[in-house]
C-alpha cells in the first residue's frame, strides 16, 4: 500500500516532534507499506521568515519571498531525512522541483498544473522512503514558486494523485473532523467518514481543519483523503466519494461562520444591469460575496443585502460609495455583529422538511434569522452574532448528531 503521509507546522514543532513523526513513518514501514512524506515548514518559522524580509522592505519582490519562504520547508524536509536515515531507513529528501511539481508563475499564490513523478517513483521503486517539501514548487521557467495558505496540504494531495497512492493522511493538532466545534458543543462525535461535497461545505464555512483548495484537488483526482492527529494512534476521519460511504446520514454536522458582515444597500436605482454592475465591481476587487437577500420596494427602487467576510469590508465600503456618490443607491447600512450557521448533510438530497426542522429550531430559541442560503447539500442561516453558539447547540440537538 503506497500511501502519503502529510504532516504541518506543529507535527514537526521542534526537534523532538519530528522525531516522533520519524517513528510513526517507521511504523509505516514496519507494516509494508510505501510511504511518501510531506512537510510542512516548522511551526513559526514562516512568521519569522516573513518578519526578516520585512525587516528590509514592507514591500518585498514576490519571487524573493517566494525563494525565501520556500526554505523553511526544505529545512524539515531534510531534517526529516537525517533522522529517518539515522534509524536505518533508505530515505531521500526532495525539493518541489525535484518532485516534479509545476505551478502557475503567480508567487506566492501559485497553483499546481501538473506533478511529474517520475523522479519519486524510482526512489520509491528502490525501497526508499521520500521526503518533500511542501508548500512549493516550480514554474515553467524553473522559478521557485509557493503555494499560498494550505500549500502542503495541496503538495500532499497532489503527489498523491500523481503517484495514485491508495491514501493520503494529513496530520494536524486535531484528530479528525467533528460533528461540530467541541468547544461550542462538548457532545460533539468525530465523524468516521465524510464526502467530498460536505467537506467542502464545511472548508467553506469556517471549518478550519482542511483548506477548501485541497477537498476539491482530492475529488477531483479521486484521492481518499485522511485527516488525523499526529500525537495520538486514533483512527481520523476519511474523506471519499460520497457513494463510498454506506451509510449517509440525514445531517453531517453543524458550521459556524463568525467572519461575516452584513451590506445593506438601500433604494437601489431602478435600472437594468445595477445589481451586476456592483457584483462585477466587488469581483474585480477579489471581494467574496456570500449570503444574497434582495427585496423591491413599492417604488420600483431595491434593497439589497449581502455578506463578505469581516476583513473585506471596509473595501466592500469603499466600492459601495461610488454608486453612493453616483446616486444610484440612496443609503447603505453594515453590520458587523452577525454570524452564519449551517447545517451539512448529503441526506438532504432525500428527505424533505430539513430546513423546516432548522427554521423551527432558531424560532424554538427566539433566535432571528436575517438571511438565508440553501444548496442540495447546506442550510445557512445569518443570525445576530450573540446567539451564534445558542443556535449551535441548538441545531446539534436537534437533529441527533450526539447520538
Amino acid at each position: 500500500m503506497l500511501i502519503v503521509k502529510k504532516f504541518g507546522g506543529t507535527s514537526v514543532g521542534d526537534l523532538d516532534r519530528i522525531q516522533n513523526v520519524a517513528n510513526r513513518v517507521q511504523k509505516s514501514i514496519q507494516e509494508g507499506h510505501q510511504v511518501v512524506v510531506v512537510v510542512s515548514a516548522m511551526s513559526g518559522e514562516t512568521n519569522k521568515l516573513v518578519g526578516y524580509a520585512e525587516h528590509f522592505s514592507k514591500n518585498p519582490s514576490p519571487a524573493e519571498v517566494d525563494m525565501l519562504l520556500s526554505s523553511g520547508e526544505r529545512v524539515t524536509a531534510s531534517l526529516m531525512s537525517i533522522a529517518l536515515n539515522e534509524m536505518g531507513h533508505s530515505t531521500v529528501a526532495m525539493t518541489g522541483r525535484q518532485a516534479g511539481i509545476i505551478t502557475t508563475s503567480k508567487h506566492t499564490k501559485a497553483r499546481i498544473e501538473e506533478i511529474n513523478p517520475e523522479y519519486m517513483q524510482a526512489a520509491l521503486d528502490k525501497g526508499k522512503i521520500v521526503v518533500v517539501a511542501g508548500f512549493q514548487g516550480v514554474n515553467e521557467h524553473g522559478v521557485i514558486t509557493t503555494l499560498g495558505r494550505g500549500g502542503s496540504d495541496l503538495s500532499a494531495v497532489a503527489i498523491a494523485g500523481a503517484l495514485q497512492a491508495d491514501l493520503c493522511e494529513i496530520y494536524t493538532d486535531v484528530n479528525g473532523i467533528y460533528t461540530t466545534d467541541p468547544r461550542i458543543e462538548p457532545k460533539a462525535k468525530k465523524l468516521d467518514q465524510i464526502s467530498y461535497e460536505e467537506m467542502l461545505e464545511f472548508a467553506s464555512l469556517g471549518a478550519k481543519v482542511l483548506q477548501n483548495r485541497s477537498v476539491e484537488m482530492a475529488k477531483k483526482l479521486n484521492v481518499n483523503l485522511v485527516t488525523r492527529s499526529s500525537f495520538t494512534d486514533e483512527e481520523g476521519t476519511l474523506i471519499t466519494k460520497e457513494e463510498n460511504i454506506m451509510e449517509q446520514p440525514l445531517v453531517s454536522g453543524v458550521a459556524l461562520d463568525r467572519n461575516q458582515a452584513r451590506v445593506s444597500l438601500i433604494g437601489v436605482a431602478d435600472r437594468p444591469g445595477i445589481a451586476a454592475d456592483i457584483f462585477n465591481t466587488l469581483a474585480q476587487e477579489e471581494i467574496n460575496v456570500d449570503v444574497i437577500l434582495q427585496t423591491v420596494a413599492h417604488d420600483g427602487t431595491t434593497n439589497i443585502d449581502f455578506t463578505v467576510p469581516t476583513n473585506e469590508l471596509e473595501v466592500a465600503k469603499n466600492i459601495v460609495k461610488i454608486f453612493v456618490d453616483k446616486d444610484e443607491i440612496k443609503s447603505t447600512d453594515f453590520n458587523e455583529a452577525i454570524a452564519k450557521v449551517s447545517i451539512v448533510g448529503v441526506g438532504m438530497k432525500s428527505h424533505a422538511g430539513v430546513a423546516a426542522k432548522a427554521f423551527s429550531t432558531m424560532a424554538n430559541e427566539n433566535i432571528n434569522i436575517r438571511m438565508i442560503s440553501t444548496s442540495e447539500i447546506k442550510v445557512s442561516m445569518v443570525i445576530e452574532e450573540k446567539y451564534a453558539e445558542l443556535a449551535v447547540r441548538s441545531l446539534h440537538n436537534a437533529f441527533d448528531l450526539d447520538k
